[in-house]
């Protein structure tokens, strides 16, 4: 029986965030807690990185019990993150705290306040929300406070920490939503350390810093000492899962740029022939393009819902606008030459391999790039009217451009989106120079020579030469 991999699904294997459901007695229970509706099955889905996982609503009470589940470190120690409902009462029910105490005529201690609400009618009742809240507290390690901070504070929100205080647990805050523009959080902080929460993390659920989920478990490995080893490890697994997955992503990128580079078709020089040879060309790329991105957001565990506009790569359609139209080009800052054709043949190379192209197919092809028009000024009609045969059609270097200025874009995005967002991914005008200007890099150059290299064509061969240009490739994009 043969156990090998590729090395594409030994990456995507390594890469992947583990979490089953809770089985009892892990080495560390957070509660995620807060007012309703500010985030925290957000929180939840992107420290998972599982979009599926509870339910996301712009309504207060979406999450109406209690759901957990576990991220394993190591394969063996465990942090369990458990989801509650919203608080969505804390001023009546800091009220009925206070009546409870002098009901039972002595002053309780934080703890043992909880208990006496937990045993009460109203836990069952008015507030059985909350008290699903507060008994997961009683057993956790710990609560993660979620705040929103574009909310302004009120007197609910400190009722709700005071009470969640007499959990007699460590309180963490998690500032979520600290890209907005219009936020408190500068008053959040003023609040919280004068209720006695000193530790708060920033922390955006829908766009979280590259490093956001690391730089989390390690800043709560100096408030909870005993599970620290455990947190740290996190830490430095999601670091190394983080530079896995980026490296798969570039080696998917590189594999497509390969394969589109080497791709060779031989076609006849009349025009009906070279038009409907030219068409297929097209289709095939576009298709090529459409698997890596299928690929790319699998590989990041999103889904075609988080990319919906780009009907290319996810319906086989066009990809906003075309591969092959100068326009697009040109709006991703790619310099495009004279001689790039603008009708149906806009975006092909031509390369003679059997004599040349007739002077009938050189009027019909006009501005088309290749290896012959780039240097029509300077061997003119003469060369042409010699040369008879067929030729080789690929893809012009300026779409190779933009299929890496794209795949980039598009990892580069992907690479910075939380797991709960909920807006579709939009690729924003691109800065990457090295792929608007200059030589193209040395492994295209050598596919071009290597149509065996191509998965596209029939005579595709997997060999060393081809991981070694893919390689280097590979880090050229991360340049």
């Amino acid at each position: 029986m043969n156990n090998s991999h590729t090395p594409q699904e030994s990456l995507l294997t390594a890469a992947k965030s583990i979490h089953e459901s809770i089985k009892p007695h892990a080495n560390l229970r957070l509660a995620v807690v807060g007012h309703t509706n500010t985030g925290k099955t957000s929180l939840l889905r992107t420290l998972l990185e599982d979009r599926s996982f509870g339910e996301i609503q712009n309504a207060p009470g979406t999450t109406r019990h209690v759901e957990g589940a576990r991220i394993q470190v190591n394969a063996q120690s465990a942090i369990e993150l458990y989801d509650t409902p919203g608080l969505e009462d804390g001023i009546g029910l800091y009220d009925y705290l206070d009546q409870l105490s002098h009901y039972h005529q002595q002053r309780l201690d934080g703890p043992d306040s909880i208990e006496a609400f937990l045993d009460s009618p109203e836990s069952k009742g008015r507030f059985e929300q909350e008290a699903r809240v507060l008994r997961q507290m009683l057993v956790s390690d710990a609560g993660l406070y979620v705040v929103d901070i574009r909310d302004p504070i009120l007197a609910k929100h400190k009722d709700e920490l005071a009470i969640l205080a007499r959990c007699g647990k460590p309180l963490i805050a998690i500032l979520n939503f600290i890209h907005s523009e219009n936020n408190y959080l500068q008053e959040w902080r003023e609040t919280l350390a004068r209720l006695g929460i000193h530790m708060s993390i920033e922390f955006d659920t829908v766009a979280p810093a590259i490093d956001g989920q690391a730089q989390l478990y390690q800043k709560l490995a100096l408030v909870l000492d005993k599970h620290s080893q455990a947190l740290e490890q996190l830490a430095q697994n999601i670091r190394q899962q983080r530079e896995l997955r980026k490296k798969m992503a570039l080696h998917l990128l590189a594999d497509m740029l390969i394969d589109i580079a080497a791709f060779k078709v031989s076609s006849q020089t009349e025009s009906e022939a070279l038009q409907r040879q030219w068409h297929s060309v097209q289709n095939q790329v576009r298709g090529r393009e459409n698997q890596f991105i299928k690929d790319l957001l699998k590989h990041y565990r999103f889904s075609a819902a988080d990319y919906p506009e780009q009907s290319l790569p996810i319906e086989g359609e066009r990809w906003g606008m075309d591969l092959f139209n100068p326009d697009a080009l040109v709006d991703m800052g790619i310099h495009v030459g004279k001689g790039f054709a603008a009708g149906a043949m806009a975006g092909a190379a031509v390369d003679v391999f059997t004599g040349g192209l007739s002077l009938g197919a050189a009027a019909l092809l006009g501005g088309v790039v290749g290896s012959v028009w780039q240097g029509m000024d300077k061997w003119g009609k003469r060369l042409l009217g010699k040369i008879q045969g067929y030729e080789e059609l690929g893809v012009d270097d300026a779409v190779i451009r933009l299929l890496g200025l794209r795949g980039l874009q598009l990892i580069d995005a992907l690479e910075h989106r939380g797991h709960a967002a909920q807006e579709v991914v939009r690729l924003e005008q691109s800065t990457i120079k090295q792929w608007q200007e200059g030589s193209m890099p040395e492994p295209i150059n050598q596919a071009r020579a290597h149509p065996e290299w191509s998965k596209l064509n029939k005579t595709f061969e997997e060999d060393n030469e081809r991981e070694k240009s893919l390689t280097e490739l590979m880090r050229f994009l991360r340049m």
